[in-house]
């Protein structure tokens, strides 16, 4: 019957892609400092699909946070957004009151700050902390609100967590800390949830705990992560795509398996060099020669270029732009050609 009603009416019409969660289109940051005009993100731009983990990765600061925070609504003055788009499911959230902003915050998108010890409040006890989100943005009641964080508590892996919730964060461990601000992040169910580095200070066991935790509820809620991080290694393990920035600008974009497997822009494969391997033994890492520029003070053209063992006169001449050198990769440089 199928292959009759397809003879007749011809192959199915192709579905349009779903909307991304969060797409990012041209957010620049600025900050007026006395040293002169720094713009820690600069016309970034990036997609990301629901149940998709997009990791962002850099030296530091190269803009990863300060993006992020713009995202979330949370850049302090003197910073500002000055240009660009940032949509939530198809709404722009600069265009919205900051009213209408802590509504989406915890509801529809979370952030995991990258040091729980001071993001989290040191005079509550977890459980209140777990709750008050539930209480804000689901209605709860506070009994409900508190049996439900003791159920998230559990389900991020604390132990004993009827016990634990009544504890104050410095009674936790740097382990359980973490766990808790995934539990505060995940407990409306986000859309939309930003990890910044929170596995930093944390021994590999528990860290592999961690990522596992939020790689499970990803795969539960089909939650979309933008995963910020240094470390090349767990990016490997986690990420659909990879965003890799460098003075404020993403320089390279592609798949994980791709840009692991090729990477294209001489700053990625400066960065994947510097990996140690197991089996081979050196006397010294190999680095990337020179220091990350001063985004006060940067040049015109290529920020790499001093850097950049391919740098050509023409580099100085203006910023390479974004483009497409195969499916799905993109890189920001005057020599890498399709």
């Amino acid at each position: 019957m199928s292959d009759l009603r397809q003879a007749v009416l011809g192959p199915p019409p192709k579905r349009p892609a779903p909307p991304p969660v969060l797409a990012v289109d041209g957010l620049t940051v600025e900050f007026h400092t006395r040293r002169g005009v720094v713009r820690p993100a600069d016309d970034v731009s990036y997609q990301i699909a629901r149940g998709q983990t997009l990791a962002v990765v850099g030296e530091s600061g190269c803009g990863k946070t300060v993006g992020a925070l713009a995202v979330m609504g949370l850049v302090d003055p003197p910073g500002r957004i000055t240009a660009g788009r940032v949509m939530l499911r198809g709404t722009d959230l600069r265009l919205l009151p900051e009213a209408a902003l802590r509504r989406l915050r915890g509801r529809e998108m979370a952030m995991i700050f990258q040091e729980p010890a001071t993001a989290l409040n040191p005079v509550m006890c977890i459980g209140d902390q777990v709750a008050e989100p539930l209480i804000l943005h689901d209605r709860l009641g506070p009994r409900e609100a508190w049996r439900a964080a003791v159920e998230l508590l559990d389900r991020v892996g604390i132990p004993m967590p009827a016990r634990r919730a009544r504890d104050y964060p410095h009674q936790l461990s740097g382990g359980m800390r973490q766990r808790v601000m995934i539990a505060i992040a995940l407990a409306c169910n986000p859309s939309l949830l930003i990890a910044d580095e929170p596995t930093t200070a944390l021994d590999v066991t528990v860290q592999a705990q961690i990522l596992e935790l939020l790689l499970a509820l990803q795969e539960s809620y089909g939650t979309a992560i933008q995963y910020i991080s240094h470390d090349l290694g767990v990016i490997s393990e986690i990420a659909d795509e990879v965003a890799v920035m460098y003075a404020g600008r993403i320089v390279e974009r592609a798949p994980a398996g791709q840009l692991f497997e090729d990477p294209r822009h001489p700053y990625t494969r400066g960065l994947l060099a510097t990996r140690p391997r197991i089996g081979v033994r050196a006397k010294r890492l190999p680095a990337i020669p020179g220091q990350v520029p001063d985004l006060a003070r940067l040049a015109s053209g290529c920020a790499f270029r001093d850097r950049c063992a391919l740098a050509r006169p023409h580099c100085a001449e203006r910023p390479p732009a974004l483009e497409t050198i195969a499916a799905g990769h993109q890189a920001a440089c005057f020599e890498v050609k399709p």
